[in-house]
C-alpha cells in the first residue's frame, strides 16, 4: 500500500522541475538601439553603417526554437518567446527628445571639429578641449554631463519599461557600440584605449 502513493508522488516532482528562461533579445536590441541613435544623431545615416545579421545557429532567433525530449516528461527548461525590445514608451521618448535637442543644438559642431569623441561606454567624451573656443567650454562640458546622465537613465529605463532591469548593462553595451557605429565620418571615437577618427 506504501508503494502506491510513490509514482503519483514521482510524476508529480518530475512536473515540477521546470523552468523559464527568457533569453536577451539581442537583434531586437540592436535594432532599437540603431533606431534611437539614428533619431538623436540625425538623418544623414551611412548607407554602409547597417548592423551585421545574427549569425545562423547561434543567434537569438534559435535560443527558443530548440526541442527538449526531457520536456515531454515534465524535465527541462521551457523556452520562453523572445520579446521586443519596446523604446517608445513616454519616458524614454522624452529622454530621446532630450537627448536630440541637446546634441543637434549644442554637441554636434563639436563632434564636427573633433573636440568630442564616443567613449568605448558609449559615453561623451571631451577628446580635445583645445578645440573647444574658450566661450564655450562651460557651455559645452554640461551638456556633455547632461547627456551623459541622460544615456545612463535611458538604458535603465529600456530596461525596466521591458519588464527586465537586469538587462541594463547589456542594453548598455549594444547602445555604445552603435553610438560609434553610427558616428559620421571625421569623429572619433576610443576603441582599445586610443582614439581613431572614423
Amino acid at each position: 500500500m506504501r508503494w502506491m502513493g510513490l509514482p503519483a508522488v514521482a510524476v508529480l516532482a518530475l512536473t515540477a522541475c521546470v523552468t523559464i528562461n527568457v533569453y536577451f533579445p539581442a537583434a531586437e536590441a540592436r535594432e532599437a538601439a540603431r533606431e534611437f541613435v539614428e533619431n538623436v544623431i540625425g538623418d544623414d545615416t551611412p548607407a554602409s553603417e547597417t548592423p551585421p545579421p545574427d549569425t545562423p545557429g547561434g543567434g537569438m532567433a534559435q535560443a527558443g526554437s530548440r526541442f527538449d525530449p526531457w520536456m515531454l516528461l515534465g524535465i527541462g527548461s521551457a523556452q520562453a518567446q523572445t520579446p521586443d525590445i519596446n523604446i517608445r514608451t513616454p519616458a524614454v521618448q522624452a529622454i530621446r527628445t532630450r537627448m536630440e535637442q541637446r546634441f543637434n543644438g549644442t554637441l554636434r559642431p563639436h563632434f564636427d571639429s573633433g573636440a568630442l569623441g564616443f567613449g568605448a561606454n558609449g559615453t561623451i567624451v571631451v577628446r580635445d578641449a583645445s578645440q573647444l573656443p574658450i566661450k564655450d567650454r562651460v557651455a559645452v562640458n554640461a551638456a556633455v554631463a547632461d547627456d551623459n546622465r541622460d544615456r545612463q537613465a535611458v538604458y535603465r529605463e529600456i530596461a525596466v519599461a521591458n519588464g527586465h532591469p537586469e538587462w541594463e548593462s547589456q542594453i548598455r553595451d549594444v547602445f555604445a557600440r552603435q553610438w560609434i557605429q553610427s558616428a559620421r565620418p571625421g569623429w572619433w571615437y576610443q576603441q582599445g584605449g586610443s582614439w581613431t577618427q572614423k
